[in-house]
């Protein structure tokens, strides 16, 4: 069967995250610095054991990171003396520094180029565990949905967020691909629910699983040809 449906991850596929992560917690440290020197002063460590405190409590929130790390800066402040409402308010004004910062990225050059050819023969969707949202990213108009674990409550691999995706799409399996760095959650997630996979390694990683993928790019430019290939387009 012909591909129709594409679907993207975000993080580390269309842009590289980690620099993006290490600037959104630093604004959120800094935010705190200045309106909550007590929380601020708190060291990393304390956060991770306040993060399992919450996941203990609210083993749902495991895959919503949103609500996550605003139930972590939640119980912080608490913790520090903030009564409610207040605690709530410094939570959310809080969270805001680092989603806002977490949204200040660069997405690769050649990302939105490849978009916007692949757009002219596919439908294109992104599955992502992360919280980024596209609408704020600039991208939303190359893509039909976007499924982020957070809204769902489940994850890749899980082949459930898969599935909801070819229903968005209004498609089989078999004529869908998912493109993604990640060797488990978007490589092994997608073909085990039934779609083609495709691995973008741009640092020409050693592919490690037993599993292979059903191809491997180096860089999105090479995306638009090898999909043309499989659909026999000129």
């Amino acid at each position: 069967m012909s591909i129709k449906l594409i679907t993207f991850d975000l993080d580390d596929t269309l842009w590289d995250n980690v620099p993006v992560i290490v600037s959104a917690e630093a604004s959120m440290r800094q935010w705190l610095a200045t309106h909550a020197p007590l929380v601020g002063e708190l060291p990393l460590e304390h956060f991770a054991t306040l993060r399992q405190q919450v996941l203990q409590r609210y083993p749902e929130l495991k895959y919503r990171i949103s609500l996550l790390r605003h139930r972590v800066l939640l119980h912080a402040f608490e913790e520090a003396g903030y009564v409610q409402p207040r605690a709530t308010e410094m939570a959310d004004v809080c969270f805001e520094a680092f989603i806002h910062a977490r949204h200040q990225l660069t997405v690769f050059p050649e990302a939105e180029p490849m978009l916007k050819a692949l757009g002219h023969h596919y439908m294109l969707g992104v599955i992502t565990n992360g919280n980024a949202d596209v609408q704020r990213v600039g991208l939303a108009d190359y893509f039909k949905f976007a499924l982020r674990a957070e809204d769902i409550g489940i994850a890749k691999p899980d082949a459930r967020l898969f599935q909801e995706a070819l229903q968005r799409g209004g498609v089989d399996a078999s004529a869908a691909v998912h493109i993604g760095d990640h060797p488990g959650d978007d490589i092994t997630g997608a073909q085990q629910a039934g779609l083609r996979a495709v691995w973008f390694n741009p640092a020409g990683k050693v592919w490690e699983a037993e599993q292979l993928p059903d191809a491997e790019i180096h860089s999105l430019t090479e995306l638009p040809e090898l999909l043309a290939r499989w659909n026999n387009l000129p």
